[in-house]
């Protein structure tokens, strides 16, 4: 019995981590689409089954309708006839008793038992939030309006139709609830006024009015120091309801609120509440971060620009690229950062994806504090490690970014495939350990990590671009090429201009592999500097 609650035990647990964090990654998202397909040809069959079974509980209605309606006229004489007779005590004692048995047959039973099984892949109320948070992390991050996103208008996506979903009051109203929940007020009025102009323009709704709409509003914009548009939302609301218990104790406050400040005015006091909008933030450099993911304040002057170049690279005539050089391209200049075009086929990269799939987990982050891995709302998206052991393509790969680069990768980490989710990113951060965390690769007994090689493995509509915050760097994916640059100086201090990040994918489904080099086995690759900052 005990071995049977462990076994139990094991495989809710496997089932429960592999479909955790849905909403992290695209890749696992598409597998619910077609579970979804499935239950909706499973929810018709039902259907099907349900207009049969009323198609000829009809036809006993119908029949009998107009024998009791005949019979009923003259029932002695009707009954006087045997075979009549006959056929009445034969349909109360038998027949009825075979329609109750119809009427009580459950034809859900199929579908039921398949909605059962598909559930345990479903996503989760902490799905549902983190997609909603990725919505207003879109929002803010590319500056778009939230007519924009519920109208699916947004930049980069296809103008098909088939592509292009909307919100409703419903879930406009619900994505300004999430907010609410976080208190966040600056994104809940934002989605809450979104909702009440589609009611206003006479969108229906199933779950929500214009009263229960008005008063999330009229708290969120007092929260944010706004106590006019407080009060002409509170007045509004009143207009619909004027027995509304809490508005009409609002009106009251925000009019003493009002005439305070008015007051305090006039004395020339400032205690006025002041607008918030925006809540404040843990990341010192979101503006800059958010600008070069819009593509904007990149600083590259024209006569850096003009010292970049593109070539043919050979690695000092290594015998594979001597004949068929690859396409190097400078992508910026301090500290380098280079481009490798057509470096993986369509196919390794399929095969790449096909090996990650079934082993996506929720991204980790290491925790200076603890010296653990563990997620973080800051990075969106799921991994998986592949070693160069599980396939040829992998080893191939491998060997392949030791030759270019020129680097030992036999004591690199294992090939990293990412796929990111809704709104997936990757907040700014550096690669390599700081030394205020010195035992972040300590188990591993190969070093720092001296370089990264970022195989872009999906074009990506819209968002999704790799920035260095502290340079004003922008790198766009573009599928096949890889992106390379060095963490440490000669000296193994780490070249804290490094720190990048993945911005959010906009439109688009963003697969990239990450191949982390250490500083073993670098020694004669990669010669030490004497200098801090050679």
């Amino acid at each position: 019995m005990a071995l049977c609650s462990l076994l139990t035990h094991i495989l809710l647990f496997t089932c429960t981590s592999a479909h955790n964090d849905v909403f992290t990654s695209i890749g696992h998202m598409t597998d619910l689409l077609f579970t979804e397909k499935d239950l909706v040809t499973s929810l018709k069959d039902y259907i099907r089954a349900e207009e049969n079974k009323l198609e000829q509980i009809k036809k006993w209605a119908d029949k009998l309708d107009v024998l009791s309606a005949a019979a009923t006229q003259d029932p002695e004489g009707f009954l006087g006839h045997p075979v009549n007779a006959f056929k009445l005590m034969k349909r109360l004692n038998t027949e009825w008793g075979e329609l109750e048995s119809l009427v009580l047959t459950d034809m859900s039973d199929v579908f039921i038992s398949n909605l059962t099984i598909q559930r345990q892949h479903f996503p989760n109320d902490d799905d549902q939030i983190g997609a909603a948070k990725a919505l207003m992390r879109l929002l803010d991050t590319y500056q778009l309006d939230t007519n924009t996103i519920s109208t699916g208008q947004l930049p980069g996506a296809s103008s098909d139709a088939l592509h292009r979903s909307v919100l409703t009051v419903d879930d406009c109203y619900d994505l300004g609830k999430v907010a609410y929940s976080e208190a966040d007020y600056y994104h809940t009025e934002l989605w809450m006024v979104q909702a009440l102009k589609q009611l206003d323009q006479g969108e229906p709704s199933s779950t929500v009015d214009a009263v229960t709409i008005l008063d999330y509003l009229s708290y969120s914009v007092y929260q944010q120091g706004e106590l006019e548009r407080a009060l002409v939302f509170t007045k509004r609301l009143l207009e619909l309801d004027p027995t509304h218990q809490r508005a009409n104790g609002n009106l009251k406050y925000f009019e003493y609120q009002l005439a305070k400040v008015a007051r305090s005015d006039q004395t020339g006091e400032t205690e006025g509440r002041q607008r918030k909008g925006r809540p404040d933030d843990y990341l010192p450099e979101r503006r800059k971060y958010e600008q070069l993911c819009r593509g904007e304040g990149i600083r590259m002057t024209p006569r850096r620009q003009s010292r970049l170049f593109c070539r043919y690279y050979d690695n000092n005539r290594h015998p594979k690229y001597v004949i068929g050089p690859v396409k190097q391209e400078d992508e910026w200049d301090r500290p380098r950062i280079v481009r490798y075009h057509n470096i993986v086929s369509d196919k390794e990269m399929e095969k790449v994806k096909e090996l990650a799939k079934p082993r996506l987990r929720r991204a980790t982050v290491h925790d200076p504090q603890t010296g653990k891995l563990t997620t973080a709302h800051y990075r969106v998206s799921k991994s998986a490690w592949l070693g160069a052991f599980e396939h040829p393509v992998v080893d191939k790969i491998n060997q392949r970014i030791e030759d270019i680069t020129g680097l030992d990768v036999t004591t690199a980490e294992d090939l990293q495939v990412a796929n990111y989710g809704v709104g997936g990113q990757y907040e700014p951060h550096f690669d390599f350990g700081r030394k205020d965390e010195p035992d972040a690769f300590e188990e591993l007994g190969t070093g720092n990590r001296i370089a990264t090689w970022l195989l872009y493995m999906s074009d990506v509509q819209a968002g999704g671009a790799t920035v260095f915050t502290d340079i004003g760097a922008s790198v766009w994916p573009k599928k096949g090429t890889a992106v390379f640059w060095y963490n440490l100086h000669p000296s193994g201090e780490g070249d804290y201009q490094t720190r990048h990040a993945a911005c959010p994918v906009l439109v688009g489904n963003k697969w990239v592999s990450n191949k982390w080099i250490h500083e073993r086995g670098q020694e004669f690759r990669r010669r030490c500097g004497v200098q801090e900052t050679d």
